[in-house]
């Protein structure tokens, strides 16, 4: 005999969570991440504004590395408006063909940031290096005075994403492209500065070189993060074998199996599991303990517990699947 038991980690109020109706669309996402709209509005505009500044003034000062800046900007521009786009799709209410919803979205946004960041890193180093092959004067004044306004607009919209980049890999994603962004017009000052005091050309692709390397440092962490959740890995946040251990502990369960745990968002968890429990269904209490604990300690949000009096049903691919084990099996645990 199997009864199953779905749940969603609200807040307790009383409320009895057996046989509660979670039909598509029967509740809203009240988790969602919290609202960067403002910041994404004035961030997009002020990068807009300055983009075009900035390819005007590249132009008159014969600037390359000013030109190459604002292609780099528009690319991120265009990052900063995917982003924008996930964190609104997030908030829509599941329908009959996406029944999750559209927080996967989120995660979508956050690897092509990623990746734009890299794309964005070999176009500065292919420039570089042509400029190292063939040096071209340049408006020094000029460059420092742009890329000085770009070191403002660029961390003020950091600014404006800081306290959300450690919660949500998709702000993080646009933390990052303004922060890179800030750093390459660090770099052209510094540039501007050099070919004034000295003449050496040279020291525009040098300085272009060493902010790319910082670029593809800073990226990495958040392509290796939104590549996990694209591939419905184990959030980094949250230890499997904690999850499993944690939920082997709670009274009557003698061996869990099909453990599973994936991002339906880049700030929401859900999970499912078969409990083995000889007496049968634990009650209502059981379930509201068990969806408090995983909501408290692991911050997931949506699970789904399956109970069942004997452990006979097949192996599936998540973790924990010997009866009795207090270690699930390698595979899902997070590395």
């Amino acid at each position: 005999m199997t009864e199953v038991s779905e749940t969603r980690n609200e807040p307790h109020d009383g409320h009895d969570h057996a046989g509660h109706d979670h039909g598509i669309g029967s509740h809203g996402h009240s988790h969602v991440p919290k609202d960067f709209g403002f910041a994404f509005a004035l961030g997009a505009g002020l990068n807009i504004g300055f983009v075009l500044i900035e390819a005007i003034a590249g132009f008159f000062a014969n600037s390359m590395a000013l030109v190459a800046d604002a292609g780099h900007n528009f690319g991120d521009v265009l990052g900063l408006l995917m982003a924008w786009g996930a964190s609104v799709l997030v908030k829509r209410r599941p329908t009959l063909s996406f029944t999750y919803g559209f927080g996967s979205s989120t995660i979508l946004a956050a690897l092509a940031n990623a990746v734009l960041l890299l794309v964005a890193v070999g176009a500065i180093v292919l420039e570089a290096v042509q400029r190292l092959i063939e040096p071209a004067p340049v408006a020094g004044g000029m460059m420092i005075v742009v890329a000085f306004a770009g070191v403002l607009v660029n961390g003020f919209t950091a600014w404006l994403f800081a306290s959300g980049g450690e919660r949500d890999v998709n702000i993080r994603g646009a933390y990052l492209h303004m922060m890179a962004d800030a750093a390459v017009s660090v770099g052209v000052v510094i540039a501007g500065i050099a070919v004034l005091l000295t003449g050496w050309y040279w020291v525009d692709p040098i300085v272009s070189l060493i902010i790319a390397a910082v670029i593809i440092w800073s990226t990495w962490g958040l392509l290796q993060d939104s590549m996990r959740l694209a591939m419905h890995g184990v959030p980094g946040n949250i230890n499997a074998v904690d999850v499993h251990n944690r939920l082997l502990q709670l009274p009557g369960v003698v061996s869990i199996h099909d453990l599973h745990i994936w991002p339906m968002s880049t700030t929401e968890t859900a999970l499912t599991c078969h409990l083995v429990m000889p007496d049968g269904h634990p009650g209502d209490a059981f379930i509201e303990k068990a969806t408090k604990m995983l909501h408290d300690e692991f911050g997931i949000r949506h699970a789904t517990l399956q109970f069942e009096v004997s452990d006979g049903a097949p192996c599936g691919l998540g973790a924990g699947c010997t009866a009795g084990s207090s270690t699930p099996a390698a595979h899902g645990a997070p590395a």
